[in-house]
């Protein structure tokens, strides 16, 4: 009965000193369980148990007890009963991680949405895609890709992959639970919609990226010359830490703070503009900002990325979700199905120009595809790239919108192609090279 006692009594003691060296993390675990749990329920529409088992299976994540309820869209999560964290939503805003400063009464605009019903067939609008069999296209092999991306489901873990060449869907498939209906999160694939807006403000003249940001608290330091080109390549020179697996500046800002917009902008310099390259989800929520501060009222920021792109290609699924403070959190919380990834892809990779429409200029697409100094070829202006030929079986010409556990929008002008992938895990795991090869070899 002694060695007994003595057991438990070590086991208390070995969780508590478990739980007093994480206990400051537990606000990030919590944080992160309640926001993933309640976006992915209220938007993509998928039940609290699938979010559980496989979103939140994570480590450390997984530690988190969840609720939902979907009465009042509202959902939270502890951590051994500590450290409770709640996230809600709010119309056209998507949900939102709160804490105790949040006033709910101080957010009550939402963007104007001009979701056009058309009777093109996808990509140019939203009805069925056109069925199209091309000679150049070795179907046999393609599907061998796509199906590679499935095989061994609990390692490689994709849930969906569309291929559209000339324009034209050639494969589609998803795991079950998923449809062409079912909003992903882009995580990182944001960042690309937030470059494109610039892209598009530089082509309406009504902004230069290559001048300074002019932010009032930078103007008596180093930090004054910084321009928005420097941000876009991630190269402005400021601190920042991208740690998600402890507290780090991007855990912090996702997770603890409600002006996203500030953290990066509050850090110093420690290197001069383009002299490094140091990728941050902070650059990303501060361009957020700066893009806010374009417009004259709150109500045209929140409307522009609608008006200007997202609703005028017809990705009439995808939200942009926004902090506490209604700035769109650009590094992260962008949703759309697979389909309407898709269509940001084919924007692309039609240069702007969508069905006679140009919506940014072909040099916007020289330039996010110009490799960024200091990054070995691998990263644009918030695109990722093939330049430096990180695949080595793949054409050198790719680019892409990358995201968190593998999300991606691929671009390859000399295959006319756009792959979209997402999944639960990213590469070196989920073997891009021979998913890409396999698909890019399949077209003459």
């Amino acid at each position: 009965m002694k060695i007994i006692k003595r057991i438990f009594l070590a086991l208390i003691i070995i969780l508590g000193i478990a739980i007093y060296l994480n206990y400051p993390k537990l606000n990030i675990i919590s944080g992160y369980a309640s926001k993933n749990l309640t976006s992915n329920a209220l938007i993509s529409k998928r039940s609290v148990a699938s979010i559980t088992a496989n979103d939140n299976n994570m480590p450390l994540i997984k530690l988190a007890d969840v609720a939902f309820n979907e009465k009042e869209k509202i959902g939270s999560a502890t951590v051994f009963g500590l450290m409770e964290r709640k996230t809600v939503y709010r119309e056209g805003l998507g949900c939102v991680l709160v804490n105790d400063s949040f006033d709910a009464s101080k957010m009550t605009l939402k963007p104007r949405r001009n979701k056009v019903i058309d009777t093109l067939p996808y990509p140019f609008g939203n009805n069925k895609a056109l069925d199209t069999i091309f000679s150049s296209v070795d179907y046999k092999q393609l599907l061998k890709a796509v199906d590679f991306a499935f095989s061994a489901p609990e390692i490689n873990k994709t849930r969906t992959v569309l291929v559209i060449h000339k324009n034209r869907i050639i494969a589609e498939k998803y795991a079950d639970g998923f449809s062409k209906e079912t909003p992903i999160l882009g995580w990182s694939m944001t960042k690309s919609i937030i470059s494109t807006l610039y892209g598009i403000l530089e082509h309406e003249g009504k902004i230069n990226i290559n001048s300074i940001t002019s932010i009032p608290e930078w103007q008596n330091d180093e930090r004054k010359d910084i321009t928005i080109n420097h941000l876009l390549r991630m190269q402005s020179g400021l601190e920042w830490e991208e740690d998600y697996t402890k507290i780090s500046d991007v855990t912090k800002m996702l997770y603890l703070d409600a002006d996203m917009t500030k953290p990066q902008r509050d850090k110093k310099a420690i290197a001069k503009p383009s002299e490094i390259w140091n990728y941050s989800s902070g650059t990303s929520n501060l361009l957020s900002g700066i893009l806010r501060d374009q417009f004259s009222t709150r109500q045209e920021y929140l409307d522009y990325p609608y008006k200007a792109l997202i609703d005028k290609i017809g990705m009439n699924s995808m939200l942009l979700e926004a902090d506490m403070e209604g700035n769109y959190v650009g590094s992260s919380y962008g949703w759309a199905t697979t389909r309407d990834w898709g269509k940001f892809g084919t924007l692309y990779l039609n240069n702007g120009n969508w069905n006679g429409e140009q919506v940014f200029s072909k040099d916007w697409v020289s330039y996010i595809t110009k490799p960024t100094k200091n990054s070995d070829g691998v990263y644009g202006a918030h695109f990722w790239l093939n330049a430096g030929g990180k695949f080595p079986d793949v054409p050198k010409d790719m680019y892409s919108a990358n995201g968190f556990q593998g999300q991606y929008v691929f671009i390859i002008p000399s295959k006319d192609l756009v792959v979209v992938r997402t999944g639960l895990v990213q590469e070196p795991i989920f073997d891009l090279n021979t998913f890409l090869s396999g698909i890019t070899k399949s077209i003459d």
